[in-house]
C-alpha cells in the first residue's frame, strides 16, 4: 500500500501543478501581470518525476503489490526490460507521456521566460498546462498505474514476449512519444494566436523550430519501430500498414506539410489558414492515434494493451477539433492573405503541391485505418484494409515527392525561369541519367525502379547543391562552421536522409529474394548467391526463456535463428529470426519447421521430413541497411534545423 499511496500523491501533486498553472496564466492574462508559470511547471514536473520514480522502483524491485507490476513484470525479467516495463502497457505509457509533456512545458516556459507577459506565450502556456492536466487526470481515475494488487503474488506474468526480445524497445517508444508530445507545442501556440488574433506575427516560424524537433524524434522513432518489427516479428518485412504504424504516420504526414508551408508564410505571407489548421490537425491526430492504439478498438501486433479510455480519448479528440475549427472560423477575416501564388511553378506553388500530396495521403491513410471500424459499426461484420490499398497510393505519391525534392529547392520565389532552373539542375540531371544508363547495363529493367533512382539522384543533387551554397557563403565570411547552422542546412540534410531511406526501401522491396529450404544436418545450399548451411540444433534454457536454436552458417558467418518460449504469461512462444547484415545486403533466416516429431523444439512439425532436418526461411534483401542509415541522417538534420541560427527570413531554405 505504501507504493500505491506514494504514487498517487505524486500524481495529485502533478495535477495540482497543472491546474495551478492554468489558473495562474488566466489570471495573469486578465490582470496584465506576470504569471508564476515556472513555479507551477516545476511542480507539475516534480510530481510526474516522483510518480515515475515510484513505478520504476516497483518494477526494478519486482514489487507485485502494484497490479501493473504483477501484470507486466516478473522476478526473472532482466533489468533493461524491467525499466522499459514502464511503457509496456497503457497505464505506464501514460506516465511516460505525462513526464515528457511536463518536461516540454517547463522547457517552453524557460525558453520564453523573457516574453512571459506576451499574450501569445501566456495562452500557449495555459493550453500546455491544460493538456497536461487532462493526461494526468486519466491516471487519477480510469487508468490508475498505482492500483493496489489485493492478492499475494509471488511471481508476475512478465512482459509480453515481443517486448523483451530486443533492446530497441528502450528507444523506439520513448522517441515516438517524444514526437507525439512535441506536437503539443505548435498546437498550443496555434490556439494562442487564434485567441489573441495575432495570426500575422513571427510565431508560426518560431514554432517551426519546435515542430522540427518533434518531427525528427517521431521520424527516427518510426524508423526504429520498423527496425524492431524487422528484427523481432520474423516476417522479413519492416512496414505492414498496421493500424498502429498508421497512427504514427498520420501526424508525421501533416507535420511534414506544416514544416514546409510555414516557410512560405514567413516569406510571402501565404498559407496562414493552412499552417494553423495543420498545427491543430497534427496534435489532434496524435490524440486519435492514442485512441487507436490504447483503446482496443483496432487489433494490431504492435498494440499491447486495451482499456476503457476510448470514450475519454475520442471525446478529447473531438473537443480539440471542434475548438480549433471554431477559432479558425472566428478569426477567418484576419487569416486572409493580401497576396496569392503568382505562378504554379514558383517555389510557393510547389509548396502548395507538397501540402496537397501530404495532406491528401494523410486522408487516404486515415480512411483506410478507420474504415474497418465504420464497416463493423454499420454492418456488424469485420473487414480489414490491407497493404494493396495503401501501397497503390504510396508508390505514386513517393515518386511525386522525390520529383518535388529534386526541383523545389532550386526554384525561385514568385516566378520560375526555365533557363535559370535548367542551369541549376543541368549537372544533376546528367548524373541522374548516367545512373539510369548504368543500372540498365547492370540488367535493372523495371521502369518504376529506374524512375525512382533517377529522381532520387536528382533530389540528392538539389540538396547537395544547396548545402554547397551554404558552405561557400560561410567560407567567404571565414566562418565555415556557421554553415552547419544555416537556415537551409538542416532541411537539406533531412532531404538527403529521405533519399537514402527511399533507395533502401525501393531496392530491398523490389529485389528481395525469399525462399524456404529443407536442410539435413551438415547440408549446404545456395540461396540467391548466398551459401547457407545447417550445422545442428542447440538448446538454451535459463530463468527467462527456453529456446531451440538452429546453428546456421551464411557465407562464413554463424547465425542462430530460434523458436523461443518466454517464461511468464503462460509461456508465450515466438520465432526469433537471425540476420546477417552489411551495407550491400541482408540475409534474414527464420526457423520455420522441424522434421520428425519435433517434440523438443517447440517449432512447427513436418512429419514428412526426416528427423533432425529443418525447414528454414531465407530472405535476401539488397541495400536494406541504408533504410536505417537514412533514418538516422533524418534525425541529424532535424537536430541541425532546431539549432539553426535565426536570420531575418528563410529565403535560402
Amino acid at each position: 500500500m505504501t507504493l500505491t499511496w506514494l504514487g498517487r500523491v505524486a500524481l495529485y501533486v502533478a495535477f495540482a501543478g497543472a491546474l495551478g498553472g492554468i489558473v495562474s496564466q488566466v489570471v495573469a492574462l486578465r490582470t496584465k501581470r506576470r504569471a508564476r508559470a515556472l513555479w507551477w511547471a516545476g511542480l507539475a514536473l516534480a510530481g510526474i518525476v516522483g510518480a515515475v520514480a515510484v513505478m520504476e522502483f516497483a518494477l526494478v524491485t519486482h514489487n507485485f503489490s502494484l497490479a501493473y507490476v504483477a501484470e507486466n513484470n516478473a522476478t526473472f525479467t532482466p533489468l533493461l526490460y524491467s525499466i522499459t516495463g514502464l511503457w509496456s502497457a497503457l497505464e505506464g505509457s501514460l506516465l511516460l507521456w505525462a513526464l515528457l509533456l511536463a518536461a516540454m512545458t517547463l522547457g517552453v516556459v524557460v525558453y520564453y521566460r523573457r516574453e512571459a507577459t506576451d499574450a501569445v506565450v501566456g495562452w500557449a502556456t495555459a493550453v500546455l498546462f491544460g493538456v497536461g492536466a487532462f493526461f494526468t487526470f486519466l491516471m487519477m481515475g480510469p487508468a490508475d498505474p498505482f492500483l493496489h494488487n489485493p492478492s499475494v503474488v509471488l511471481q508476475g506474468a512478465g512482459p509480453n514476449a515481443l517486448l523483451q526480445d530486443n533492446p530497441l524497445v528502450a528507444i523506439h517508444p520513448p522517441l515516438l512519444y517524444a514526437g507525439f508530445v512535441g506536437f503539443t507545442v505548435p498546437f498550443a501556440f496555434a490556439i494562442a494566436m487564434l485567441i489573441t488574433g495575432r495570426v500575422q506575427d513571427r510565431w508560426p516560424l518560431e514554432q517551426r523550430r519546435w515542430t522540427v524537433l518533434a518531427w525528427g524524434a517521431l521520424s527516427v522513432g518510426i524508423v526504429l519501430g520498423a527496425w524492431w518489427s524487422y528484427q523481432v516479428l520474423g516476417w522479413g518485412g519492416f512496414w505492414g500498414w498496421d493500424p498502429v504504424e498508421n497512427a504514427a504516420l498520420l501526424p508525421w504526414l501533416t507535420a511534414t506539410a506544416y514544416i514546409h508551408s510555414v516557410i512560405v508564410q514567413d516569406r510571402r505571407g501565404l498559407f496562414r489558414v493552412w499552417n494553423l489548421s495543420l498545427a491543430i490537425a497534427t496534435f489532434a491526430l496524435t490524440v486519435l492515434g492514442t485512441f487507436f492504439t490504447r483503446s482496443g478498438v483496432l487489433q494490431s501486433v504492435h498494440s499491447f494493451s486495451s482499456s476503457t479510455l476510448g470514450p475519454l480519448l475520442i471525446g478529447f479528440f473531438f473537443v480539440t477539433v471542434v475548438s480549433g475549427v471554431a477559432l479558425l472560423a472566428w478569426r477567418g477575416d484576419r487569416l486572409r492573405s493580401p497576396v496569392g501564388v503568382d505562378q504554379a511553378l514558383s517555389r510557393e506553388g510547389l509548396f502548395v503541391a507538397n501540402n496537397v500530396l501530404f495532406v491528401g495521403f494523410a486522408v487516404v491513410v486515415l480512411l483506410g485505418t478507420v474504415f474497418p471500424l465504420l464497416y463493423e459499426a454499420v454492418n456488424g461484420a469485420q473487414v480489414s484494409v490491407g497493404t494493396p490499398y495503401f501501397a497503390s497510393i504510396a508508390a505514386p505519391l513517393s515518386v511525386l515527392l522525390l520529383a518535388l525534392m529534386a526541383v523545389a529547392p532550386l526554384v525561385s520565389w514568385r516566378s520560375a525561369q526555365a533557363h535559370v532552373l535548367w542551369d541549376r539542375v543541368r549537372v544533376t540531371a546528367w548524373v541522374a541519367l548516367a545512373t539510369v544508363v548504368l543500372l540498365v547495363l547492370l540488367h535493372v529493367r523495371r521502369p518504376a525502379e529506374l524512375v525512382a533512382c533517377f529522381l532520387a539522384v536528382g533530389a540528392a543533387g538539389a540538396a547537395l547543391r544547396t548545402l554547397r551554397g551554404a558552405f561557400v557563403s560561410a567560407r567567404r565570411r571565414s566562418k565555415w562552421h556557421s554553415a552547419f547552422f544555416a537556415p537551409s542546412t538542416g532541411g537539406m540534410v533531412v532531404h538527403l536522409g529521405i533519399v537514402i531511406l527511399a533507395v533502401g526501401i525501393v531496392t530491398s522491396t523490389s529485389y528481395a529474394w525469399r525462399s524456404e529450404v529443407a536442410l539435413a544436418q551438415g547440408q549446404r545450399t545456395v540461396v540467391d548467391g548466398q551459401y547457407v548451411s545447417f550445422a545442428g540444433l542447440h538448446q538454451v534454457k535459463d530463468s527467462l526463456e527456453t529456446a531451440t536454436q538452429l546453428v546456421m552458417t551464411v557465407d562464413g558467418h554463424q547465425l542462430r535463428p530460434a523458436i523461443t518460449t518466454f517464461n511468464g504469461r503462460t509461456g508465450q512462444t515466438v520465432g526469433t529470426p537471425a540476420i546477417d547484415s552489411n551495407f550491400l545486403r541482408d540475409v534474414y533466416v527464420t526457423f520455420d519447421a522441424i522434421g520428425g516429431n519435433g517434440a523438443t523444439s517447440g517449432a512447427q512439425v513436418q512429419s514428412s521430413l526426416p528427423a533432425g532436418s529443418v525447414v528454414v526461411g531465407v530472405t535476401v534483401e539488397p541495400l536494406l541497411a541504408w533504410l536505417w542509415i537514412g533514418g538516422l541522417v533524418v534525425g541529424l538534420g532535424s537536430v541541425l534545423t532546431f539549432l539553426r541560427r535565426r536570420p531575418a527570413d528563410e529565403a535560402a531554405s
